[in-house]
């Protein structure tokens, strides 16, 4: 009856941890409709404004910018985008992973800082002993996923283009989760600063010119930093996205698990069960022969 006991104790538990994840997986995927509309409203909007800065800088000299500026890489930054909590697969631990590799491979000979956003990077980079930068802000860095808005990420990408402005840092790199759909992320390795040049289009000599006012230069040098921002902005955003489709799947496929081992363990004290109720009737049999004997 002891083995009865402890399996019946182990259904109640299984039945209670499946409740759980079925109800963060209902969570998630709420919060994931809001997210994959923020993301895909944005990326329209980002790509054009990435559009119109490579159109106008194409007639110009992109070195001429301070954030256009190509110096050796010796000290470089990485904004590494995890999220606050775990129970979502994979999605932080190959962020986590994508970043010592690009550490160990590329930047092998470079004073590499780390900017963490996202509790389980920040957490993780202290421990390892890398230089954190923004230490100060760790916890409004946290904080960005709670109420997820333009007006809070844009000061964070100010301080950024500042410190390579101030060449404190000669490269700066974004590592996050790019949403695809609730299923598959895509680990993105982009570089921020210094802005890259503008790619050369096949059509190049199908562009038209404009006429332009305030001048071309006055409106790159308005545009980059808003592009800047705009860019940070995103990868937040699919960030955020791509955590809440992790974990939609996860608990998903957690819940199923659990659903597969009640039934196993029904299965084990129905048997237990059946088993002691023939050893009572044997039991009984057996006694009553005795009697009659």
């Amino acid at each position: 009856m002891a083995n009865l006991k402890e399996v019946r104790n182990r259904i109640v538990s299984v039945s209670s941890t499946q409740q759980i994840t079925s109800a963060m997986k209902m969570v998630s995927a709420a919060k994931l409709r809001r997210a994959q509309d923020a993301v895909t409203q944005m990326r329209p909007y980002a790509n054009k404004l990435k559009d119109i800065l490579e159109n106008l800088s194409a007639s110009l000299d992109s070195s001429e910018g301070v954030y256009s500026k190509q110096r050796e890489v010796k000290n470089v930054l990485l904004i590494v985008i995890t999220s606050n909590r775990g129970l979502c697969g994979g999605f932080n631990a190959n962020v986590i992973k994508a970043t010592n590799l690009l550490i160990k491979q590329q930047y092998s000979g470079c004073n590499v800082t780390i900017m963490p956003i996202g509790k389980k990077a920040n957490d993780f980079f202290k421990k390892s002993g890398n230089k954190l930068q923004g230490s100060d802000t760790n916890k409004s860095l946290n904080e960005l996923f709670d109420d997820l808005i333009f007006s809070k990420v844009a000061p964070i990408a100010e301080k950024v283009m500042q410190l390579f402005s101030d060449q404190q840092y000669d490269k700066v790199e974004l590592i996050y989760n790019q949403f695809k759909n609730a299923a598959v992320q895509i680990t993105m390795v982009e570089q921020f600063l210094p802005v890259l040049p503008p790619q050369q289009s096949a059509k190049k000599n199908t562009t038209k010119e404009y006429i332009f006012e305030p001048s071309k230069q006055f409106i790159i040098e308005d545009l980059i930093p808003r592009s800047l921002k705009t860019q940070l902005f995103k990868a937040l955003l699919d960030s955020y996205a791509a955590e809440h489709g992790a974990r939609m799947t996860s608990m998903h496929k957690a819940t199923d698990n659990a659903g597969a081992l009640i039934k196993e363990l029904k299965l084990a004290y129905n048997k237990a069960r059946q088993a002691a109720i023939t050893n009572e009737i044997l039991e009984i049999v057996g006694g009553a022969e005795a009697l009659n004997n």
